[in-house]
């Protein structure tokens, strides 16, 4: 399908380049268009990280930046709009929110098709002006797509659009395979201690609360169980001292920020996700690939990620008590955990690897150019 795009250009646009899963997905997503031959530019807010920037990097991904100045600013979408005809546009995809806002809008300047993603966040949701904005970027988009079921059904809810204007693609993940891992040596485990490890940046969202106190619960059936955090955020510092409260502070190891979440997968006896809610999560797939042994809360698609139970274990969101005795009891099977691992690694293979989520964009991209309106027909909201 990439083929019938070649030589054309793609813009991705999105309202933050720090290391996250929309993020993520726009940086594969753009690297693997460009690899087939598709003229990937992506465009990042001025004054970021450059996370994204630097995960592109080498690829031939070209970079542009974007200011928005004031909460309604018509200079920002003119902006984009001359940066999508110095580039030879022909398509445009927006991520989250603000984004699909703007993107839509530069988009009907320029006069090109535009797709939005939405990933998760429903910061659009609280206040009615932002749910008129997203309506009307509805409106002169080609195709809005959510990353899972339920939030089709939630954006749906939300904007009172019908359901069936919405389209489901999921999230893709590019399997790596490492080695061999330096995780336990790195937490000075001992040969006999068990490892948990959750991948997620630090927000009250995540849950790790829960785990904290699942892991505190298990102090006396698994002393030597140890649980690890790959992320960064703002509940690192309430985290440490709640273990510290739980007697368990020497247990739990937030690793911060990792580039090798792959070497750390590997290292674990168990993955958790411990989230109250979610989309598709990319650290759960990825958890897949790796044939990791998994406990996760029925949030988002999860359950449908985890084929309702068969790949792996699912325990209610906030419940901490069910968590520890989910991850007790898998923890006490090795054969059932080895058995999951499996089937979640083959299903990750079959359902989740980046290439289908590239072939259906790609799809969406084809079918959208080859039946592109001309400006004046384009609808105006």
């Amino acid at each position: 399908m990439t083929s019938r795009l070649a030589g054309l250009g793609v813009a991705h646009l999105i309202e933050s380049d720090g290391p996250g899963g929309a993020e993520r997905v726009v940086a594969e997503l753009a690297m693997n268009l460009q690899a087939a031959g598709v003229q990937s530019v992506v465009f990042v807010p001025a004054g970021g990280e450059g996370w994204l920037a630097r995960q592109v990097a080498g690829s031939g991904v070209a970079i542009e930046q974007f200011r928005i100045a004031h909460p309604v600013s018509p200079a920002c979408a003119r902006s984009l709009a001359a940066a999508f005809r110095r580039h030879r546009i022909v398509i445009a995809h927006s991520h989250e929110f603000s984004m699909a806002v703007y993107g839509s809008w530069a988009s009907w300047y320029a006069g090109v098709p535009h797709v939005i993603t939405m990933h998760g966040s429903r910061y659009y949701a609280a206040r009615f002006r932002r749910r008129v904005a997203l309506r009307a970027a509805m409106a002169l988009s080609g195709r809005t797509v959510a990353v899972s079921r339920s939030l089709s059904r939630r954006i749906s809810h939300d904007l009172r659009v019908p359901l069936e204007r919405i389209s489901t693609i999921a999230n893709g993940v590019r399997h790596v395979r490492v080695p061999h891992t330096t995780l336990r040596d790195e937490l000075g485990l001992a040969p006999g201690d068990r490892l948990l490890v959750s991948v997620g940046n630090l927000y009250p969202v995540k849950g790790h609360r829960y785990l904290v106190d699942a892991l505190a619960r298990l102090s006396s059936r698994c002393p030597n169980l140890h649980v690890a955090i790959a992320g960064r955020g703002d509940t690192a510092e309430a985290l440490t001292k709640q273990a510290h409260a739980q007697g368990v502070a020497n247990r739990l190891h937030l690793i911060g920020l990792r580039s090798d979440i792959p070497a750390i997968l590997m290292a674990a006896d168990a993955f958790v996700l411990p989230s109250l809610s979610e989309g598709l999560p990319l650290a759960l797939v990825e958890a897949m690939f790796a044939g990791c042994a998994i406990v996760a809360t029925d949030v988002g698609d999860v359950g449908i990620v985890l084929a309702h139970g068969e790949a792996g274990v699912l325990v209610e969101p906030g419940n901490a008590p069910a968590l520890a005795d989910a991850l007790a009891d898998l923890l006490d099977d090795p054969t059932r955990a080895a058995e999951l691992g499996a089937r979640a690694a083959r299903r990750a293979l079959a359902e989740y690897d980046i290439s289908h989520m590239v072939r259906q964009y790609s799809q969406v991209y084809s079918d959208l150019t080859q039946s592109r309106p001309s400006c004046a027909q384009r609808p105006v909201a």
